[in-house]
């Protein structure tokens, strides 16, 4: 990733309540000779990487648009659950059916289409407004 994600993604990643041990983990493209086949062998990489109880958000274009107000609801909710929460966003040919298949719920950022390195930060920085929601803290302004 470029030293831009890196730097933004550590500064709200390092504003995140300490009871989260929020990381991000990152796998290296598949290669292959079509998307399809990329997009498998993703799968198959990030399905392993996901605990058995653990709840799973993918994020995708073919989810639900939410609102930050919804964002900070939705993360209280997901808090209640008790479980690891793992955020997915797909590699550059997108996620494989298998993937969006376990997937608890699916969250789209927006119908544009981001680059990936974007995403990350937008994620981590809406995590971060959520939980300031939730919080009462001032950093949103609605």
């Amino acid at each position: 990733m470029p030293a831009w994600v890196q730097s933004a993604s550590d500064d709200y990643t390092k504003r995140m309540p300490r009871r989260w041990q929020f990381k991000v983990r990152e796998f290296a493209q598949a290669q292959g000779d079509s998307s399809e086949l990329i997009m498998s062998k993703e799968a198959d990489v990030l399905l392993d990487a996901i605990p058995e109880k653990a709840h799973v958000i993918a994020l995708d274009n073919r989810g639900v648009a939410w609102s930050t107000e919804q964002v900070s609801k939705q993360l209280e909710s997901w808090q209640e659950l008790g479980k690891s929460l793992i955020f997915i966003i797909g590699g550059a040919d997108g996620l494989h059916p298998r993937v969006r298949d376990r997937a608890n719920q699916m969250w789209s950022l927006s119908n544009l289409t981001y680059p990936h390195p974007l995403v990350r930060v937008v994620l981590v920085e809406q995590l971060y407004r959520a939980q300031s929601l939730l919080d009462n803290h001032p950093y949103h302004r609605a």
